[in-house]
């Protein structure tokens, strides 16, 4: 994080008013209650130099125009206004009226920073304090603190805002990580998104934008700007976001708010079902969609979606199983995508195009088989070669689950080099232990561990790179295909008392209604024995000739027996029918010949055995565990027998000494 002067006093003065709330608010709740005081002080002092100026120009506009926030935010010189007469101070000088007034402060906003202000329920936090006998005293300790612009710059304003909230969040332990990615994660995810376009960052004041589409309280947004900002002061990223949560919302929104961004850019509301940026295309992407989200309850519109405008819409791909919708936030950045434009001029520069980073857990790496939502969207994805990687990271790295987790990197402007190719890179043991776990985060990247991770990620598009911990393998070696294998059916037909019994569990049986039991019925049948299907058919119609077929049908199904040494059934072409019992599916790589795979593999153990070529299907997963898997032989017997000899001994020793 970048120095910034009287950074760490502001912060602990900010902190220190917490202790005001001790004893009547709970302390996982303390940031509710100071954060939109935080949001509401930087408000005024922006506001402060150009109050008067608003109010008298709104005055003059009275009666006369419709919509005054442009002219009005003009004349503030941000995209927000005041017009009540009161400022932050005046409302210590009737502190038996501070509600009152502090309310009639608040009206005079304009519309969006009202909204920021209504997400954090202010009024309910209003109230609880007011109650307390607490909400002057509050007051009073904000007003103490300087947060004027000339005193503390848009960027160091939200360093002392984001690290609030990192605070706040820690103290929240089982609830932080719904809303804070922590911040090692978002540093590293957004070196590996930008380190690529270094020089092209690094031109003459270059504008790029950022989306995130569960912008949460807007951390991985915070982060990519203070990574352009490092790498060139002159550059600017206009950042965007959607989140559902309100108050997380508020968060995020007031944040753009109080670093002079564009509040208006967060939105509010489901990415999925209600895209907020339906037009918009970015440069950059990056998120950390809740895992293993259920997405039944507002599946009527994305499904609606995916049948009506396929790929011209956002989910032509596939829809994944209803209990995680991870893969739907992808599809859904992946449309946001910019078209490429290459530029003969600079060969080594790619413009246009978009590159993307998502956190992922280990879910929609292999979940689905060949067919499914999942697959065919990962199908989709890596044959239009936009997959660029996949990085693993070490468990027990979030706040709220301690599951090993990945980011998947995704552009449509590879580098040559990387072309129709995957990076994995394995970072499990990248990682230090906290001295203090927060929930179930009990472990850390550090600084060194992101720099070697980013290094990692650059050197592998040399192929002479020889590291345990990095797999770059082609596009094909993700896909297989999925094909089933029969096997001849062999039965005999014997009736039995089973069989019997259960044809009177059949709905034909039932419906027939002949009277009497099954076992009286086919009495004279029981302990016969028929070759084939045909001829025990045949028996049972000649001996029950008032069965109606269904029934007789019913008996002859209850009657087949395995038997391998029984000949092969042929339907009318003579052709052997598949035996359902012995049916099984492989999994044959792509481009591999299915029948020389059947030959090779299946043949030595079920010589009879072919393939139903009309059922196979095309499926792409990525077995990241598998490519990094080392086996470890077995310890020696030998070893092993005198281990157990020496404990046996020393137990017996032991036992000894209780005699």
């Amino acid at each position: 994080m970048t120095a910034v002067d009287g950074f760490g006093d502001k912060v602990g003065f900010i902190w220190s008013i917490a202790d005001l709330l001790r004893g009547d608010v709970k302390a996982h709740e303390y940031g509710q209650f100071i954060l939109p005081f935080v949001v509401l002080r930087r408000l005024d002092c922006v506001l402060e130099p150009t109050k008067a100026d608003v109010i008298a120009r709104a005055k003059s506009l009275e009666g006369k125009v419709t919509n005054v926030d442009p002219i009005l935010e003009r004349v503030s010189g941000a995209p927000f206004y005041n017009v009540s007469p009161l400022t932050f101070t005046d409302l210590l000088n009737d502190d038996k009226n501070v509600r009152a007034n502090l309310t009639s402060y608040l009206a005079g906003f304009s519309s969006g920073a009202a909204d920021v202000l209504e997400k954090y329920k202010f009024a309910e936090r209003i109230d609880t304090l007011d109650k307390a006998g607490l909400l002057y005293q509050v007051l009073a300790k904000f007003a103490d603190i300087d947060l004027h612009p000339d005193a503390v710059p848009n960027h160091a304003m939200g360093y002392i805002f984001e690290e609030l909230l990192r605070r706040f969040s820690e103290m929240a332990n089982e609830t932080a990580g719904e809303h804070f990615t922590p911040r090692e994660v978002v540093n590293l995810m957004v070196n590996i998104l930008f380190v690529e376009d270094e020089k092209a960052l690094s031109g003459v004041a270059p504008v790029r934008t950022l989306f995130d589409p569960a912008c949460g309280t807007g951390g991985l947004l915070s982060s990519g700007q203070d990574y352009l900002a490092a790498l060139n002061p002159d550059a600017h990223l206009e950042v965007y976001g959607q989140e559902l949560n309100p108050e997380t919302w508020a968060i995020c929104r007031s944040d753009m708010l109080i670093k002079g961004e564009k509040p208006e850019n967060i939105v509010l509301g489901n990415s999925l079902s209600a895209d907020g940026h339906p037009d918009e295309r970015f440069d950059y992407m990056l998120a950390n969609p809740p895992f293993g989200v259920d997405w039944k309850k507002y599946a009527e519109p994305i499904l609606a979606e995916a049948e009506n405008e396929g790929f011209d819409g956002r989910f032509g791909a596939g829809t994944p199983r209803s209990s995680d919708g991870s893969l739907l936030f992808l599809q859904h950045m992946l449309s946001k995508m910019k078209p490429v434009a290459d530029d003969p001029s600079t060969p080594d520069v790619i413009e246009g195009g978009s590159r993307l980073a998502i956190v992922f857990s280990g879910s929609p790496l292999f979940s689905g088989a060949a067919g499914s939502g999942e697959s065919n969207i990962r199908k989709w994805i890596i044959e239009n070669d936009w997959l660029e990687a996949v990085v693993a990271l070490p468990d027990q790295l979030f706040y709220n689950t301690s599951i090993s987790t990945y980011f998947w990197v995704l552009t449509n402007r590879k580098r040559p080099e990387r072309r129709g190719k995957v990076l994995l890179l394995d970072a499990r043991n990248e990682f230090e232990k906290m001295r203090k776990s927060l929930g179930q985060k009990r472990k850390f990247i550090s600084s060194s561990a992101i720099d070697e991770v980013t290094r990692l990620y650059m050197d592998a598009a040399d192929a002479s790179l020889d590291d345990p911990r990095v797999k770059v393998l082609p596009n094909e070696a993700f896909g297989f295909q999925r094909v089933t294998v029969e096997q001849p059916l062999r039965r005999r037909w014997v009736i039995s008392p089973d069989a019997v019994a259960a044809v009177g569990e059949t709905k034909a049986w039932t419906k027939a209604a002949l009277g009497g039991s099954p076992q009286e019925v086919f009495a004279s049948l029981v302990g016969q024995e028929y070759a084939d299907e045909k001829s025990c058919l045949k028996a049972v119609q000649a001996t029950a000739p008032a069965v109606p077929l269904p029934v007789a049908k019913e008996l002859v199904k209850a009657a087949a027996v395995p038997d391998p040494a029984a000949p092969v059934s042929t339907d009318r072409k003579g052709q052997p029918l598949p035996d359902p019992d012995l049916r099984d599916a492989e999994n044959v790589p792509l481009g591999e010949d299915p029948d020389g795979y059947l030959k090779r593999e299946v043949h030595p153990y079920a010589p009879e055995a072919w393939i139903d070529h009309s059922k196979t299907k095309v499926g792409y997963e990525i077995p990241f565990t598998r490519q990094f898997y080392v086996y470890t032989p077995p310890r020696p017997v030998a070893e092993l027998d005198a281990e157990i000899a020496e404990r046996e001994a020393r137990i017996h020793e032991l036992l000894g000494g209780l005699r």
